[in-house]
């Protein structure tokens, strides 16, 4: 379920002829409690899908319901639809969710965001490395006409978290202690 460091990758066998986009290819609760390194699902995952990821960078092709619930931190890229609840009491880390569905998101925590411009340059390189390991053609499409591409992702941001890192970047550009703005 957890991940503790490294990567894991997961693709069909290149003889299936199936779209990996359209088949769950890792279950329920994958990612739960993760703390670190890469996992890169080419399919779909099914419900619960980084559940309490505190530190995973992870992208998948499509999540059940309550994707990145109760998120703490790391990074989930989203390249297909997601479940309802996606992002319930998530307080921190950061999704990227391609041609969002406002709907499906739990919007206590969060908020449905623009990606800035290092925001798109992060996806870039999480995307770049997932297109390399998994062979995905969802990815090869987004990376080859990236300039349109990068406008149909949205960033699910936790609103406190998104305070704390802008006090962090405020305290960083002034020379003072993290803290004397965090706190």
């Amino acid at each position: 379920k957890g991940l503790s460091g490294g990567r894991v990758i997961v693709r069909q066998p290149g003889h299936v002829e199936r779209e990996a986009a359209d088949n769950i290819i890792v279950g329920n609760t994958v990612l739960y409690g993760a703390i670190a390194g890469e996992a890169f699902c080419n399919g779909v995952a099914g419900e619960r899908f980084a559940v309490r990821n505190s530190g995973a960078v992870a992208v998948v092709e499509g999540c059940g319901d309550h994707g990145c619930e109760y998120m703490t931190g790391g990074v989930v890229v989203v390249l297909g639809r997601t479940g309802r609840n996606f992002a319930a009491g998530m307080s921190g880390g950061r999704a990227f969710v391609l041609d969002i569905n406002p709907a499906n998101v739990n919007g206590e925590m969060v908020d449905v965001l623009i990606p800035t411009e290092s925001d798109k340059a992060l996806l870039h390189s999480i995307l770049s490395r997932y297109s390399a390991e998994s062979g995905s053609t969802i990815a090869a499409e987004l990376l080859n006409d990236w300039d349109s591409s990068v406008e149909r992702f949205s960033l699910v941001m936790p609103r406190d978290y998104a305070r704390v890192l802008a006090a962090m970047e405020r305290a960083e550009k002034e020379g003072l202690p993290r803290e004397t703005y965090v706190m």
